[in-house]
């Protein structure tokens, strides 16, 4: 199926590492709440869930369910997903790698810090894409933001907890910088979205979102994340990888050719 993918787009995320898909999963969005409802209701045991302070929300993460989780499955291997991932990285392979859920209920008063997602997984290579595709309105000044171009800097900033501590103090990798307080000296992108839209990133583009302020709206947002032809499979030293995927048993620099990360696209 093709994705009509516009050349333009397919520049931006190039480019940018980061760009805006409107619309292309309108017909989905109630399969994947469904699929969200199901999530809350029978986490997986890798589920983690942010309290707010002083009763407000929550901010509940949750991953590698889409073999459990109908919805999730008749997404994955029936939309377009794979055809647009395709087209984004100018590759002739998609593989899933996994999806991930993240719901900030009204009120949750936890932001997501500046990161690079890579250098937490068990990946390594440069054709990489998360679909980020919001189940809710989301407006400019709750959305994810981006650092253009930064999935060009050939750098891995070090992953940290949300507390901000290392996971590896010994990793030989430079602190993300301190984009928000010097947020004039970078090009950060973001863009207001409705329930059906997309952002596409780069698992190198550094991102963040800021805490939902909001009272009344939840923001629960289903996340694909797709490999290309040179991803392969990293160990990461002295640090557990997020998804931990326990049961891989491929060595370094291999193929991702196992069960867990199924072909989409060939």
């Amino acid at each position: 199926m093709p994705s009509r993918v516009s050349p333009e787009t397919i520049e931006a995320f190039r480019r940018d590492g980061a760009c805006v898909l409107r619309g292309v999963f309108t017909p989905w969005v109630e399969t994947l709440r469904k699929g969200v409802d199901r999530n809350l209701a029978e986490p997986s045991a890798d589920v983690k869930i942010y309290q707010g302070k002083d009763g407000a929300g929550r901010f509940v993460g949750d991953y590698c369910n889409w073999d459990r989780i109908p919805e999730y499955r008749d997404f994955i291997f029936n939309s377009k997903a794979a055809a647009v991932g395709r087209e984004l990285m100018g590759t002739s392979t998609v593989r899933l790698f996994h999806e991930h859920v993240l719901v900030k209920e009204p009120g949750a008063d936890v932001p997501t810090p500046w990161h690079q997602d890579q250098p937490y997984y068990c990946v390594d290579g440069t054709d990489t894409v998360s679909l980020w595709i919001p189940l809710d309105s989301v407006p400019r000044e709750r959305t994810l933001e981006f650092v253009a171009g930064s999935h060009k800097s050939g750098k891995y900033y070090r992953p940290e907890r949300f507390n901000k501590t290392a996971l590896n103090e010994n990793d030989g990798l430079e602190p993300v910088p301190d984009i928000d307080g010097n947020r004039d000296t970078f090009n950060v992108l973001g863009w207001a979205l409705e329930p059906g839209d997309a952002v596409a990133f780069n698992y190198l583009t550094l991102h963040g979102a800021p805490a939902n302020n909001s009272k009344v709206e939840q923001r629960r947002a289903f996340s694909l994340r797709l490999m290309g032809d040179n991803v392969r499979f990293a160990r990461r030293e002295g640090i557990n990888t997020s998804p931990p995927f326990r049961g891989v048993t491929l060595a370094h620099g291999a193929v991702m050719d196992a069960p867990e990360f199924p072909l989409l696209a060939s």
